[in-house]
């Protein structure tokens, strides 16, 4: 197989990048320069958002193109007309964030969308930029050869968001960590080599279509993501499980504040937390556990130094050790620990 990244050397792009070598595929890696690709690919250099700047991709064939753009649809528009052509698939990696809000829980792929997309828009929220972007893969793909990749919370190596990494190193640094309950809240998150292992079988399989690309709702729970970075830090943490009402009553902000946690019956959980993801696991997904998932990161980030990459386009997440302090400190002490309504 021959298969074009465009991207290719951060967090989901390399990750396929990695598994398509694996296989003995041969890859071509579209990109600024500003990162090194993983080796054994062939690099071409441009910058899709300057004129001409898709130069470098006006020569070549490939069975298939797999495109990780998040911002302005256009400039996805643009490498997928230039494309059209001379590829016989286009694999878009959008996001359940396309569906409007807010999407009810076991929501599919036909629910409904947000509206105020366009394949020719500059940028704009990022709900409305990776539905623009579907939408220009699909005019110039068409349905029988696009593939839209609806991803939901990516965790794994080389993460440059920063959800898992926080809260590996905050577990690792020890002492009392407001541990946002319930333990047994159910989490819904695809390892990136699983989503990156599910892109090169649709390529294979000729998928098409959208598809919810994320593990099945409580593959973990948040206690089992926790325990799993104290086994893999092997540092003094001491989880002080505090229930969803005393967090929100201290002001914490979920998702952002407390990675990766939404307070059960929200909107925020039905709508990151819940998705219908039949029709990927019917098609070949694969979720390791994710003790794996953990260990791995773990080991990664301490490769590198502790510290991961961070988009500039995101801002950063985490609780600050003042604002965690202060709110383990003002509720006293108890068996769960130390805010009002905490759990053991």
């Amino acid at each position: 197989m021959r298969l074009l990244v465009l991207g290719g050397t951060e967090f989901v792009g390399r990750a396929v990048v990695e598994a398509a070598l694996g296989r003995g595929w041969e890859v071509t890696v579209f990109h600024r320069g500003r990162h090194a690709p993983p080796d054994g690919v062939r690099s071409l250099h441009g910058d899709r958002t300057e004129p001409d700047g898709l130069t470098a991709l006006s020569d070549g064939t490939w069975d298939a193109v797999v495109d990780t753009w998040s911002a302005a649809p256009r400039a996805v528009r643009d490498a997928a007309r230039l494309l059209r052509g001379r590829a016989g698939r286009y694999v878009y990696v959008s996001s359940c964030s396309v569906y409007a809000w807010a999407p009810p829980a076991g929501y599919a792929e036909d629910a409904p969308l947000v509206e105020g997309a366009s394949a020719d828009a500059g940028p704009s929220d990022y709900a409305r930029d990776k539905r623009g972007a579907e939408l220009a893969v699909r005019d110039a793909f068409g349905p029988d050869r696009s593939v839209l990749v609806r991803a939901g919370l990516i965790l794994g190596p080389y993460e440059n968001i920063g959800r898992l990494p926080w809260w590996l190193n905050r577990v690792a640094r020890g002492g009392p960590v407001l541990a946002p309950g319930p333990r047994d809240l159910p989490l819904q998150y695809v390892d990136v080599r699983d989503l990156a292992a599910w892109v090169l079988g649709a390529v294979e399989q000729e998928l098409s279509g959208p598809y919810n690309l994320v593990s099945p709702p409580g593959h973990t729970t948040m206690g089992a993501l926790l325990d799993a970075c104290a086994a893999a830090t092997g540092g003094a943490a001491e989880l002080r499980w505090t229930a969803p009402e005393a967090v929100l009553a201290a002001g914490l902000e979920p998702w952002g504040q407390l990675p990766v946690w939404t307070p059960p019956g929200s909107d925020l959980h039905d709508a990151l937390q819940s998705a219908d993801v039949s029709r990927a696991l019917a098609t070949g997904l694969s979720c390791r556990p994710v003790g794996d998932t953990v260990t791995d990161t773990w080991a990664w980030l301490r490769d590198i130094g502790g510290t991961a990459p961070q988009r500039p386009d995101r801002p950063p997440v985490g609780l600050d050790p003042e604002t965690e302090a202060k709110v383990l400190a003002g509720g006293g002490s108890g068996p769960g620990g130390g805010v009002p309504g905490t759990t053991p």
